[in-house]
Order: C-alpha cells, then sequence, then structure tokens
C-alpha cells in the first residue's frame, strides 16, 4: 500500500468475519465523503457495518488530530479486507469422525484524505 503524503490510513486486524463480507460493504464506501459514508453505514443492514463504522471514525480522528486536517473535508480514498488467519475448530460427527471448521478473520484497511477544491 503505497501512501501519498496527505493521506491517513487505520487498520483494524483480525476481525472475526469474512473478507468477503467485508467487502460487499467496503465497495459502497470508498470514494465517498465522510459523511456520506456514515450514513450509508448507519442503514446497512450487514453486520460488517459496525467494525467498518468504528474504523472510519478512526481514520477520521487520525487525521484531524495527527494532521489537523478537517473531518467535513475527508473522503475515503481507500478501503479494502484481506484474509487474516483462520481458527481452526473441530465438530464431532457420526462414528467418532472430527469436521474441520474454518473460522475466517479478515484486516480491513480505511485510508482517508482531503477533497481536492474544485475551481
Amino acid at each position: 500500500m503505497l501512501l501519498k503524503t496527505d493521506e491517513v490510513p487505520a487498520v483494524a486486524k483480525f476481525i472475526r468475519m469474512s473478507p468477503n463480507k467485508v467487502r460487499r460493504v467496503l465497495d459502497q464506501i470508498r470514494g465517498r465523503s465522510y459523511r456520506d459514508a456514515l450514513i450509508l453505514l448507519e442503514f446497512m443492514p450487514y453486520r460488517a457495518c459496525e467494525p467498518i463504522t468504528k474504523l472510519l471514525r478512526s481514520a477520521v480522528a487520525n487525521a484531524e488530530h495527527n494532521n489537523g486536517m478537517d473531518r467535513a473535508n475527508l473522503m475515503i480514498s481507500q478501503a479494502f479486507a484481506d484474509m487474516g488467519p483462520s481458527l481452526k475448530r473441530f465438530r464431532a460427527r457420526a462414528q467418532g469422525r472430527a469436521y474441520q471448521i474454518r473460522k475466517p478473520t479478515c484486516h480491513i484497511t480505511i485510508v482517508v484524505k482531503p477533497m481536492e477544491e474544485e475551481t
């Protein structure tokens, strides 16, 4: 991930959710302003919205506190979810067998940057 000087990232690791389910939500908010993304996340019916909202607020807080940016002027420039390690569990089956269950985790990254001023 290459960052420009005016981009501010936030990363949430080991989120107990499939990365495919998280990507479904991230695709909807990528490229939107902070305010629009928050409104969208508030009303989407997916469980992935909660950790994404928390991470988005963290990225904006990083931009405000560390770089002195204005939250009203921020947009989401990058948003992606990578596969984390899977938790391996076993379920008992008939005749003493055991089936493996994989419980996926993911690493979510959100990068915010100031919007370009239109002239």
